[in-house]
């Protein structure tokens, strides 16, 4: 059997812990596709999972030690073996999806439903930096948000990870749309088709006279009270991230929002996406139709995953690794 090359740890920790090591090349089961990853991105979701904080993530993530070596999700590549059940899919086929993690490495076994065709007109690059994020917008405005052609929306955190798709969704969904991001983003979130950019540091946007039906809050530093002067009677409140922190990290503003949530006439409503093979494909015919593009900063090489790490907590947020 041969040996391939993956990222590796044996503990939570830092990026110290983190290790490129030959592995056994992985064998895949009867309902799953074996990839050659041509390229993965980061999400700060590996780095909670790198680090096992918040701390509710070790119940599902191993209590003490984490019970896969393996990091990482978002991955674009070429199949390169089947599963005798798997007939949709040939070797030599691009494709792109989210598995659960342990894509961080050059070949990697993901289920045939978390596996879909790669959108033509991408790079490999570009493919693996949209499934986590762009499912996390589309779903978040789409099921959760209910949003409806001609609808007036609110995003606020229009950089970053999700906040570019989330506009770009939107859009899609033949939604006006005003996005929140700093001064220095202002020109990247025009281009992404917004109808309206709110610079943070200048302007509250809670102050401001607009009726919105979706407040879709990626940063969470916005409770629901203090956005309701802002949102039509009506109007649904969601709920996508928040900032970090070693007990709740992020979710203590789900639990915030859901606290208020009695308290307005609103609907408030949290979420996480779910990976699946058919918003995979809309989000394909979006991404071919023109409708969506992926924002990528900066490219590492597998042996760099410990910088790029680094780089994603120190770097302004704004675009993807």
């Amino acid at each position: 059997m041969s040996n391939v090359k993956a990222i590796v740890r044996d503990t939570y920790g830092s990026t110290d812990v983190l290790r490129l090591e030959e592995i056994d090349r992985p064998i895949p089961g009867d309902d799953e596709v074996l990839i050659r990853i041509r390229a993965s991105s980061l999400n700060r979701a590996d780095r909670y999972t790198l680090e096992g904080v918040p701390a509710p993530i070790r119940l599902f993530s191993g209590l003490f030690r984490p019970k896969k070596r393996g990091l990482g999700m978002d991955y674009a590549g070429d199949v390169e073996e089947v599963g005798s059940q798997v007939t949709d899919y040939k070797p030599g086929d691009a494709v792109y999806g989210e598995a659960d993690r342990e894509v961080w490495a050059e070949y990697a076994c993901v289920p045939m439903r978390l596996a879909s065709r790669m959108p033509s007109n991408l790079t490999y690059e570009q493919a693996a930096a949209v499934p986590l994020s762009a499912f996390t917008a589309l779903q978040g405005l789409r099921d959760f948000g209910r949003l409806e052609a001609g609808q007036e929306v609110l995003i606020n955190g229009a950089t970053g990870a999700v906040g570019p798709f989330a506009v770009q969704v939107a859009k899609a969904l033949g939604a006006r749309v005003t996005a929140v991001c700093g001064q220095r983003n202002v020109e990247l979130v025009r281009s992404l088709d917004a109808d309206y950019v709110i610079p943070y540091e200048t302007e509250d946007f809670t102050s401001r006279d607009d009726s919105f039906d979706i407040v879709f809050d990626v940063i969470g530093n916005h409770r629901p009270r203090a956005c309701r002067r802002i949102m039509k009677d009506k109007g649904i409140f969601v709920v996508v991230g928040g900032p970090e922190g070693r007990w709740l990290g992020p979710i203590s503003s789900l639990l915030g929002a859901i606290a208020q949530a009695p308290f307005i006439s609103q609907q408030v409503v949290t979420y996480t996406a779910t990976p699946n093979r058919a918003d995979l494909e809309v989000l394909t015919e979006m991404i071919e139709s023109g409708k969506i593009t992926p924002v990528i900063d900066r490219s590492f090489r597998l042996e760099e995953v410990a910088e790029a790490l680094r780089y994603l907590v120190e770097a302004p947020p704004h675009r993807r690794w």
